[in-house]
């Protein structure tokens, strides 16, 4: 039996790709922030979304909407997703609960086995129910055919054919196996063999014919006699409870894929719960080729931003179509990082099938994403901060593919204002000849100007937004680069009120 639930022809486990620069985005988008909300405290779901999110960018579009498609589902019927990663949780946490048959001996295999198929066939048959009671509340193609594959799979000839054979496999009515005599008159090999069905009236209840063939008991303190005959009860069993086992395993392992899977839509709920009751805004957005560069979106925000500080956060709207360039300037703490940790928040959801932090959301896919975020000074001293700057730009060109995307927040401003943008510059203009979409934060203002005064067409130009008398609103708004970003705003806000703190 399959699962897919995440991707329509193959597993997920199967299919799992992590971006190089992993590690980078987590840190720089603040990722552990969903993840957590996400797992709402389980470890496995934390695991699934971390891994589900990181691998997105190699999800093609088909992909990404078979899975907003059930995602969807997963919104209207929440209590049977969660009652399904329930169900798998615990049939995998029943295996532990007869540890105490497993050891070499085939005896022990095949008696470890019955006890974990019966657990097992239990929960197979509550999910049988589950599907019965609600597969017509399903639209999604995901969750129609895992449910119809339950329904054929799982039906009563299935389900008493296997009690039946567990039943035999108990030997309540002893067992019965053939052989032949061997060297040294040993059996061999020994066939476990069926016990014969023969109904008998009372007459012959009464009055039983005398089994051809020869008899023997063992008497209850020979020891030898009783290892002896556990000894051939092993063999005669050893092909049967290999098979036994490898069922269990199989049906071990569809849980396990199962588990897997729909962890993945229960931490979106967990996830789609969190922003309800903040009242902020999600949406399934437009995913479309990555060849296009467009980035349309209303009421886009910092997932991790608004999580952390358990409210609605500022919001911000653009219209970037055929740009594979997006420079944001402006004021200090006006919002630019925040808003850059939005693009590429909503970008990652966006390509692993989730819904998106925003009113609306459309946006070319990208084969990889990658960040490129100011770090802090090496306390080991073991580099200067541009060069550390410009290795970590190194090892992100060594991995880019075409149709990457990548993130800049305020790099190689570790120098002086003209070297700086002209390292910038070069880059920039590197990448973007390579088609590959960039966004900078930046306050060097000759790098901004630069692109700014050549009137690129496939540029676009962003400013956090700054009132009159100095205050933020937190929004970016098209604009010009400026000389400068108000830092004496700052100074201001600090000194001439102490309580804010340095």
């Amino acid at each position: 039996m399959k699962v897919f639930l995440m991707f329509e022809k193959d597993n997920f486990e199967t299919r799992k790709k992590l971006l190089p620069n992993s590690a980078a985005l987590v840190q720089d988008l603040e990722l552990g922030t969903l993840f957590a909300t996400m797992a709402s405290g389980d470890e496995f779901i934390y695991k699934i979304a971390k891994e589900a999110l990181l691998s997105g960018t190699f999800n093609d579009i088909e992909t990404i909407l078979y899975r907003q498609d059930i995602l969807k589902d997963s919104i209207e019927n929440q209590l049977v997703v969660r009652e399904i990663y329930r169900l798998s949780t615990e049939a995998l946490l029943s295996r532990n609960e007869h540890w105490w048959f497993l050891s070499s001996s085939p005896s022990s295999v095949l008696y470890s086995s019955i006890a974990s198929l019966k657990d097992l066939l239990g929960y197979l048959k509550q999910l049988k129910a589950l599907a019965d009671e609600h597969a017509s509340h399903f639209q999604s193609k995901g969750f129609s055919r895992f449910f119809a594959m339950l329904q054929k799979e799982l039906d009563e000839d299935f389900m008493a054919e296997a009690w039946k054979h567990i039943k035999e496999l108990e030997f309540h009515d002893g067992a019965l196996f053939n052989t032949q005599l061997g060297k040294g008159n040993k059996g061999y090999p020994y066939q476990l063999c069926k016990l014969p069905q023969q109904k008998q009236g009372w007459v012959q209840m009464l009055f039983p014919r005398k089994k051809p063939g020869y008899t023997f008991n063992v008497h209850p303190r020979d020891e030898s006699g009783a290892r002896a005959l556990r000894e051939i009860k092993d063999e005669g069993v050893n092909v049967v409870a290999n098979a036994l086992a490898q069922s269990m395993e199989h049906i071990f392992s569809f849980f396990s894929m199962l588990k897997t899977e729909i962890a993945f839509y229960t931490g979106c709920l967990n996830l789609h719960g969190q922003l309800a009751s903040l009242g902020a805004d999600c949406s399934f957005p437009q995913p479309l080729p990555g060849h296009l560069r467009t980035h349309v979106f209303r009421g886009l925000y910092d997932v991790s931003l608004a999580l952390a500080m358990k409210q609605k956060v500022v919001a911000n709207d653009a219209i970037a179509e055929n740009k594979n360039l997006v420079i944001i300037t402006g004021a200090n703490q006006g919002g630019k990082s925040t808003f850059l940790r939005s693009i590429g928040l909503a970008q990652l959801m966006m390509q692993c099938g989730m819904f998106v932090p925003a009113a609306s959301f459309s946006a070319n896919t990208c084969s990889q994403l990658f960040s490129h975020f100011k770090r802090e000074e090496d306390s080991a001293m073991n580099s200067g901060k541009l060069d550390e700057e410009l290795s970590r730009m190194s090892s992100i060109a060594d991995n880019l593919s075409s149709h990457s995307m990548i993130l800049f927040n305020e790099s190689f401003a570790a120098t002086n204002e003209r070297e700086g943008s002209e390292i910038g510059r070069q880059i920039v203009n590197a990448l973007i000849e390579k088609g590959v979409k960039v966004f900078f934060v930046t306050h060097l203002y000759d790098f901004a100007q630069s692109f700014y005064v050549r009137k690129l067409e496939n540029a676009l130009f962003l400013r956090a937004e700054r009132q009159a008398d100095g205050a933020r609103t937190f929004k970016l708004v098209e604009g010009e680069p400026l000389q400068t970003s108000f830092g004496k705003d700052l100074y201001n806000k600090i000194f001439d009120n102490p309580d804010a703190g340095i």
